[in-house]
């Protein structure tokens, strides 16, 4: 006879509180915003975002590069898809689902490697003025092979149906 035996444990958690789950080894969960919190909460993180947008178009470094408004407009929506926990800084498990999503898993060290690279040495997470600084300078390589990627994921489109017939002049 097979026993088995569930532990219930009752939990109140207001909109910003992180919490603790048994057996999720110090992982920080937070609870799914849905509706009017989640709303407001990405028209917040837009807002912020914006203003780091602005103050690269007004910086005069970045005058010079070509259809900077849209660039800062696409930069921002990828980053609001992936910053997961609306914290203001794409961590190792929000760039860990970018690079699945777009079909470049990466290990752990290279993960970390790439923040590193990203953030400056700074931390475990890259914030948005990073990301755009990565994306518009020297350095974007990476990201932009990732966005090139995602691209062509999009743009490719498998054929479905019979192949074609071929022709005896096209037969090996």
């Amino acid at each position: 006879m097979l026993h088995t035996s569930a532990t219930f444990i009752p939990l109140i958690v207001h909109e910003n509180q992180s919490l603790h789950l048994p057996g999720s080894l110090g992982q920080e969960r937070r609870p799914a915003y849905r509706g009017k919190a989640f709303g407001l909460l990405k028209a917040q993180q837009e807002e912020r975002l914006n203003e780091i947008n602005q103050q690269f178009l007004d910086d005069p470094k970045y005058s010079s590069d070509e259809d900077l408004p849209s660039k800062l407009e696409a930069f921002k929506k990828k980053y609001m898809e992936f910053d997961l926990n609306e914290d203001g800084g794409i961590d190792i498990m929000s760039l860990k689902r970018m690079m699945e999503k777009l079909g470049v898993p990466k290990t752990h060290l290279e993960l970390k490697k790439l923040i590193m690279e990203v953030s400056s040495g700074s931390g475990e997470t890259f914030s948005y003025s990073d990301f755009l600084k990565m994306m518009l300078g020297k350095r974007s390589a990476i990201l932009k092979m990732i966005l090139m990627y995602e691209e062509k994921a999009k743009e490719q489109e498998k054929p479905t149906g019979l192949p074609a017939k071929k022709a005896i002049s096209e037969l090996p």
